[in-house]
Parts: structure tokens; sequence; C-alpha cells
């Protein structure tokens, strides 16, 4: 049986890296690149990165990009872009943003170019364009031809960027060494519609080692906005290995929660990476890996800030048990209850959902009693 994955064309990543975007878009023949990001990037990036694109003999064209990766705003945002007969379209900024200029190069039928501002998902190395609705409301996906033409990772910008979104990215991430074996497990294909290669499975393996053995220093340096050799190794596992990682895996429970969490209000503006993360706290549980194991993900995702529980994905107590039935439903409705063996039923998932939280608050409770008997360890050294 055929299998196979996709890699982006050429992939950079360091402190600077963005400087490189000019002699990048030349040296392949690209003349006349259409930049699209948002108000933050243009105000903060855009200067910079004009000046290198000028430099390099380009005359790039830029577009804002309006805040929310919808169909209507693809559409309308391509029919500027082709009053200029542009031939490379290059995405600045985070995963709505990316997505958005993903999908104005499906419609102009060119290559595209990721510029992450952001470490928050593994977005920027794959084919994917997740699509929402007005309402923020996960709506469905489509894909490119073929995985982006370049993707170039500003480390020295990623470290600059709110500490939060650095650790969305690392919970983007952690999932994948679940979610492609438990696609393997099962049968199903990856989202090139083949069994995966072992190399996929390789990759996802070793994005969980890396952000394990390096997550929370990383998550450190970025809180001092430092991009030390922990933040590199990072990145990369969040944005490289993460993001070819998945699409050749496969994806599963963790992230087929999404669906679920986007449905309720209160979760809106919550980040992809921080359902994810609670997402793949849930799929162990239904899976009933070893407690080592959960407590190794839950560790992580403590000491980077993730949500470990409901209350922490902003879902308020009062309205906890309505909403998790409300997920639950949504996210079955989304066709992934054969994504576990054995396959899910509703009960079976609101259950782990409940666990999983049961879980989180007992971690959560484990961590403040050790912070106060530090604090008081060195309050009677003093």
């Amino acid at each position: 049986m055929l299998r196979m994955m996709g890699f982006p064309g050429q992939y950079v990543q360091g402190p600077g890296a963005l400087q490189q975007l000019g002699g990048t878009l030349a040296k392949s023949g690209w003349q006349r690149p259409l930049v699209l990001c948002d108000a933050i990037v243009t105000n903060k990036v855009w200067p910079q990165v004009a000046a290198a694109l000028e430099s390099a003999g380009l005359a790039a064209r830029h577009l804002l990009f309006s805040g929310e990766c919808t169909r209507a705003a693809i559409a309308a945002l391509a029919a500027q872009a082709r009053e200029n007969s542009h031939d490379v379209v290059v995405g600045m900024g985070g995963g709505k943003a990316l997505d958005t200029a993903k999908g104005m190069a499906l419609a102009l039928d060119v290559p595209i170019v990721i510029c992450p501002t952001v470490a928050s998902n593994d977005a920027p190395t794959s084919r994917v364009i997740v699509l929402y609705d007005d309402a923020h409301r996960l709506e469905g996906a489509e894909f490119l031809k073929s995985n982006p033409a370049a993707v170039i990772v500003d480390t020295q910008i990623i470290a600059q960027a709110p500490a939060r979104f650095f650790a969305a990215g690392i919970g983007d991430a952690i999932s994948k060494k679940f979610e492609a074996a438990q696609c393997k497990a099962t049968g199903r294909n990856n989202v090139f519609g083949t069994p995966p290669l072992h190399t996929a499975l390789l990759l996802a393996n070793a994005t969980y080692d890396t952000l394990v053995k390096h997550g929370a220093a990383a998550y450190r340096a970025v809180q001092d906005r430092q991009a030390n050799e922990a933040v590199e190794r990072v990145v990369e596992a969040t944005v490289l290995l993460s993001g070819v990682g998945f699409e050749g895996g496969g994806l599963s429970l963790a992230h087929g929660l999404t669906r679920g969490f986007s449905a309720i209000a209160a979760l809106a503006h919550t980040l992809h990476g921080e359902q994810v993360a609670f997402g793949a706290l849930v799929q162990l549980v239904v899976e009933a890996r070893p407690q080592a194991e959960i407590d190794e993900l839950v560790d992580l995702l403590c000491a980077v800030g993730l949500p470990v529980t409901l209350a922490g994905l902003g879902l308020p107590p009062s309205r906890s048990s309505e909403a998790v039935a409300r997920i639950v439903d949504a996210t079955l409705g989304g066709q992934i209850s054969n994504l576990v063996s054995p396959a899910l039923s509703p009960g079976r998932l609101e259950t782990a959902i409940w666990r999983a939280d049961r879980i989180g608050a007992g971690a959560l409770q484990c961590r403040k009693r050790s912070d106060n008997s530090t604090r008081h360890q060195v309050l009677e050294k003093t």
C-alpha cells in the first residue's frame, strides 16, 4: 500500500531569519510578492520586512488581515489581490493569519511562503487550512495543493511575543505522539489519505521527547524574552517536527475535541493549543494510559501554564455540566468516535472529560502545596 508524507520546500530557523525573506523569494524567481499580516505585525514587524524585500529588489504589496479565517474573508482578500497579478503570497503572523494566507494562495493558484511571528501552533509547515465561522467556531478545513514553498521562523521575534502563545504551541504539539499512535492502532489514514510512514511516528515521538526535556526551560526563557538553545529546540519541535509529524501521522481525539470546545461561547477565544492541551489529557484518560504517562503530561502542562482543568480552559464551574454535554455532542458529531479504540460513546467521553478535570485539579493542588512549602522554607531560612 502506498504511504505518503509532505514537507515544506525550505525551512529556515534562527534569530534574524526574516532578513533572509527577500533573498529566498528572489532566488526562487518570485518578483511580485503579496504579504498578509494583521495590524500588530504590520506595526512591529512589517517595516523591517519591507526594507529587506526592497533591498532584494522586490516591490511587495501589503494587505491587512482582519482577525478571522473564514471563507468570506479569504474570498474578499483574494479578490483584492487579483488586481496585481502576484506570483507568491507571504503569510506573516499567527495561525489564523497564516491559514488565511494559505487560502489566498490556493484561490490565486500561486505558491505560499510562511513567516510565523508566534510559535502558537504547527500550522506553518502544513497544507491544512483551518476555517472558522464569524462566531469563532471551527467550520472545516481545506488543503493546499502542496506544502508551503518555504517556512521562515525568526526566533528572535518568536521570543518577543507573549509567552502564552509559546505555551500554546507546546500544547498543540504535545498530543501528536499519542494521536499518531492512535491513528496507526486503529488503521486510520493520515492527512494525505494513506497509512503513516514510520518516519511520521518517529517525528511525533521526537516532538514529545523534546518538549518534555526542554519545554519548561524554553517557556521560562520566553517569559524573559530570551531566545536561547532551549527555545530553538522547542520551536523546531512545535513548528517543524509537529507540523510534518501530524500531517504524516494523523490526528485523533485531542484535536477532535477542539470542535466541541469551540462550540462553547465561553471558550471561543481560548487558543487552539490550549484546547488541544486539555484534549491530550482527555485522550490519555480515554486510552487508560499508565498513570506515570499521565503525570508526565500534566507536569509539563502545569509547568508552562497550560490548562489541565475545565476551569483553566475558561469554563465557568456553574455552567460546566451543561457545557460538557454540548462539548461531547459537538465532538462526536464530527465523526471522530472511531478514532480511538474501542469506539467512543457519549457516556465514555463525558466520563473521561470529568476524570481529566479531576486529575488536573489534583495536580494543581499538589503544586500549590509544594509552592507554599517552598516559600515557608525560604522564610524560615531568612
